[in-house]
């Protein structure tokens, strides 16, 4: 009895231990080795240069339009100082320098020093690698990208820049009440229903027909006042965590569209002025929104 309580937990120490090597890529696969990987049926092959010499030969592919790349092998050609894993949350941590990164498996963005980048298709683990979106990796680390058609190349570009932390990056003000209109309206919401909120609100922002910051958007009494939480008073409440996410990765750019000025819940609405007057766009859980 005394040896299996002492097997037990060694043999979970080696599979998780095991499990983390894995999808942090610590045992190592050469790029030549490529076909190790279970890449889906649909994965289309991609070229990817940084400073115009190629990398990840044959480890990097386009699924559902996206560039993923694996999340070790690129972190260390740019320099890594660290790369951790934490079994209990799914979640690698990459440091290098002042910039430490966060990506969970499954994950919809990656958190670096305070900042959220989104990507409309998730992490993934695919051959027990993690495999990442490569856009919001190349703001993270600051490299220009561009894509180059004709020969199905991203191409990287080193700028030298360090990636500003999230409080100084983001203007306090807009943050605080971005996060809390998106909180009030669509705290219920998914991720993605509440950052189309908060594109709403900017896309006012930018609009001339409103006023041009986010608490002149929602403060604005033109007509009425424009969002309920405003009389209700609920736009003072402390706002989720998933709120202050959404209102920074709109606050990074990230737009599902540019046009929507528009929302409402239908089954809530006490008017029905939005839907008889503005074109419809789309629905996202239990909003409508409109140009």
């Amino acid at each position: 009895m005394k040896q299996r309580q002492t097997i037990r937990p060694l043999r979970l120490f080696l599979l998780f231990g095991l499990t983390a090597a894995l999808l942090l890529g610590t045992f190592s696969m050469g790029a030549g080795a490529a076909e190790g990987y279970d890449f889906p049926p649909d994965a289309a092959p991609v070229q990817i240069t940084l400073d115009g010499k190629s990398i990840l030969e044959g480890e990097a592919v386009i699924l559902q339009s996206v560039t993923y790349v694996p999340l070790r092998a690129f972190s260390d050609l740019l320099g890594a100082d660290s790369v951790t894993w934490n079994s209990r949350t799914s979640t690698a941590t990459i440091t290098k320098g002042s910039t430490v990164l966060h990506v969970t498996d499954s994950g919809y963005y990656v958190e670096a020093s305070g900042r959220y980048f989104y990507t409309p298709q998730p992490v993934r683990n695919i051959g027990n690698r993690l495999f990442v979106p490569i856009r919001p990796l190349a703001s993270v680390f600051c490299l220009e990208l561009s894509w180059l058609a004709d020969s199905r190349t991203v191409a990287l570009t080193s700028t030298g820049k360090t990636l500003k932390s999230g409080s100084s990056y983001y203007n306090a003000n807009d943050l605080y009440w971005l996060s809390r209109i998106i909180s009030a309206e669509a705290g219920g919401e998914s991720l993605y229903g509440q950052i189309a909120v908060g594109n709403v609100v900017l896309n006012r922002v930018a609009s001339r027909q409103y006023p041009n910051t986010i608490y002149g958007v929602i403060f604005d009494r033109t007509g009425g006042v424009q969002f309920s939480p405003v009389s209700m008073g609920t736009i003072y409440n402390t706002p989720t965590a998933s709120a202050v996410r959404a209102a920074k990765i709109c606050l990074e750019g990230y737009s599902i569209s540019s046009r929507i000025l528009f929302f409402m819940n239908p089954r809530l609405a006490t008017s029905s002025w939005i839907s008889q007057n503005r074109p419809y766009a789309f629905t996202i859980g239990n909003h409508s929104f409109y140009y």
